[in-house]
Order: C-alpha cells, then sequence, then structure tokens
C-alpha cells in the first residue's frame, strides 16, 4: 500500500533541519579537515511519471535532486567511495545507486546522469531482465511494471554505468539457510549477468536491504567470489576508517527536504542507526553471530 508523509509533519522536518543546519555545517567542517568527511551512498528504484509509489520518483524530483547533489557534494563511483573510507576523505561525497532495474529509467533519469558525466551504479536482478519478468514485489502490489531489457543494459554499460548484481530472483537472503541457494542467488545471479552483458560485475545489493534481509554468510560468499564491496539499504553513514566492504546506503526521499536533512548529516540517525556487524562465520555455522565488524579481513 502507497503511504503519504503529512503536510504537517514535513513542516516539522522543515523546522528542525533549519534550526540545526548550522551547527551540522560546523561539525561537518571539522571532519571534513581532518579528513573524516561522510562518505554517503543513495539508492533509488524507479524514476517514472505514471503510478507513483514508495519506489517511484517523478523525473522532475529527480533531477530536482540531482542538482542539489552536483551543487553540494562530490558525486563519486562505489570504486572511489571504498578508496575515501579506507584512506580519508576531505569533502563529502555521495554514491548514486540503483535497485531492481526498471525498464522506465532509461526515458530520462539515465540520460541525465550519462550526459552530465555522474558516475552511478545500477544494480539488476538477473532473472528479470534475461525473462522480461515484472518483479515480484511489484505483481503484488498490483502494478507490473517493465523490467530492464539485457539490450537496455548493455547499452547502459557501454556508456558508463556500472552493473551490480542483485541476485537472481530479489530474494531475501536473510530468509535462506542453505548455502548453495545463497551461492546460486548472489554468484549465480552475478555470472549470469557477466554473460548476458559482457562486462565485469563488481558490486553486489542485498534486495530489501534492511538488517533482517542480510546474512553474514552472504557477505562471505561475496567476499571469496570476488566482489569488491556489498551494498545494504538501512540508511546510516560511511566514514573513513569503517569498513569499506560492506556500504551503507540512504534511500533517496521523494521529499528534497528529507533528503537534505539525511545528506547533511542528520545528528539524531548518527546516533539511532547502528551498522550490521558481522564476522565471517565459522563454515559449519551457516548463520554465524552479529557480533564483530570485519576491518582487516576484507
Amino acid at each position: 500500500m502507497t503511504t503519504f508523509s503529512l503536510p504537517w509533519r514535513g513542516g516539522l522536518i522543515g523546522a528542525y533541519y533549519y534550526a540545526t543546519l548550522p551547527g551540522r555545517m560546523l561539525i561537518n567542517a571539522s571532519a571534513a579537515r581532518n579528513a573524516k568527511a561522510p562518505v554517503m551512498v543513495i539508492y533509488y528504484h524507479r524514476v517514472a511519471d505514471r503510478k507513483l509509489n514508495d519506489w517511484t520518483i517523478s523525473n522532475t524530483q529527480f533531477k530536482r535532486e540531482v542538482d542539489w547533489l552536483e551543487a553540494n557534494f562530490d558525486l563519486v563511483s562505489l570504486d572511489e567511495a571504498q578508496r575515501r573510507i579506507r584512506e580519508g576523505n576531505t569533502r563529502a561525497s555521495v554514491s548514486i545507486t540503483f535497485d531492481d532495474g526498471y525498464a522506465e529509467n532509461c526515458e530520462r533519469a539515465l540520460p541525465l546522469l550519462i550526459g552530465r558525466k555522474i558516475p552511478c551504479t545500477y544494480f539488476v536482478t538477473s532473472c528479470s531482465a534475461q525473462e522480461g519478468k515484472p518483479f515480484p514485489h511489484d505483481v503484488a502490489d498490483g502494478t507490473p511494471f517493465r523490467p530492464n531489457s539485457i539490450e537496455q543494459l548493455r547499452s547502459l554499460a557501454a556508456a558508463g554505468v556500472e552493473i551490480g548484481a542483485h541476485t537472481r530472483s530479489h530474494a531475501d537472503l536473510g530468509k535462506i539457510t542453505c548455502e548453495e541457494r545463497l551461492r546460486d542467488e548472489i554468484v549465480g545471479g552475478r555470472d549470469a549477468l557477466e554473460r548476458e552483458l559482457g562486462v565485469e560485475i563488481r558490486h553486489f545489493a542485498f534486495p530489501y536491504g534492511l538488517h533482517e534481509n542480510l546474512n553474514p554468510v552472504a557477505f562471505r560468499i561475496a567476499k571469496e567470489a570476488g566482489f569488491a564491496g556489498v551494498c545494504s539499504a538501512y540508511g546510516g553513514y560511511n566514514r573513513p576508517g569503517d569498513d569499506p566492504f560492506h556500504l551503507q546506503r540512504i534511500h533517496a526521499d521523494p521529499e528534497i527536504l528529507r533528503l537534505k536533512n539525511w545528506l547533511t548529516v542528520d545528528p539524531r540517525k548518527v546516533l539511532r542507526i547502528e551498522r550490521y556487524l558481522y564476522e565471517l562465520p565459522n563454515p559449519k555455522d551457516h548463520h554465524g553471530k552479529e557480533v564483530q565488524r570485519v576491518r582487516d579481513a576484507l
């Protein structure tokens, strides 16, 4: 079911944002001087002007957000984001990503990024692209939107868009205990895309991406398979010195004020959002324990 924010809630967010902005600017400037500026990753799903829902943003709003991002941040690739997390960051940066792979993104949103030479990583569910079938969550919502075709993805890759893996079937990996099935979703989905597109797939994004949708065994499989990094989707900031293999992402909200509130580093979110802590589990323990962040091992 689609949900919409109440006007008074938007007013409260605006009041909070503008009241705290001077303090944020001082804190962010200090972090930048110490090469500790945040390295943020945002994600979109579908950019279109019909049948707007919780995972769709209009083309007009997308352009407004890109204009603001371009004026206020370094817009960088995921590879560059990871380098800044490892080595330090002197200006707040944002990486733009998309999940799933919707055909309508090729009409205006992606050409806008390509035309401005803004880096972008496009995470694709391989079966939907290969078979042309709508995503199960769209079917359940009564909106069977068309996925990207293989031909569209080849054109995007040729234009410089990084294609990423997003499992074979958009499975909830947090519910899967069979390591063989996890490997097929993560590595099999990537391999299928590489065969179809003739490009190297270096990054992976968990479907749904909240804590309950992640899986420490999946992290290990992705690392062993040679992925450069994986993305979650529960919010939060990446800082120099954090784990560069796991990139936390922020939802690019249709309301630009909410996005501004996130990306200027909301102190409430810094305090409330905990990183997903994982360890490389014992092979006999198919769930592992979320007790230790992997740093040096990754």
